[in-house]
């Protein structure tokens, strides 16, 4: 009885592992792909909002705590042009740590598989 669970069971996990292998591959590049650029549009515009940099530019020629004479109007959207220009600095920066992550989950498993072929070579 007990060599007879162990064979079942034996090849069920085998079969498994081996389908799970094969899998692997696909599910990274499709299944696993879409989700993490899900996730990076997500986090991107999470980042969006808490910059809130639609909000500036939207808001560029309109006068600051309701002061309409021509030195606030002047003084608001010099102010509003220097938030624009440093927040989009800022987004520009989470899209290239978004990007570089991205390319990072596409370039991982061929470099895995070449620095174990380069191990097994030695």
């Amino acid at each position: 009885m007990v060599a007879n669970n162990f064979v079942f069971y034996g090849t069920k996990i085998a079969s498994e592992t081996a389908l799970n292998i094969v899998y692997f591959p696909l599910w990274w590049y499709w299944r696993g792909l879409f989700m993490i650029v899900g996730k990076l549009a997500g986090f991107l515009s999470s980042r969006q909002q808490s910059l809130a940099l639609f909000v500036w530019i939207r808001n560029i020629f309109r006068p600051m705590y309701g002061q309409s004479d021509w030195q606030g109007i002047l003084i608001s959207i010099f102010m509003r042009v220097i938030q624009i220009i440093l927040r989009t600095i800022a987004m520009l920066f989470w899209l290239v740590v978004g990007l570089l992550l991205l390319v990072a989950w596409i370039l991982l498993p061929p470099f895995i598989i070449f620095q174990l072929y380069f191990q097994l070579l030695l």
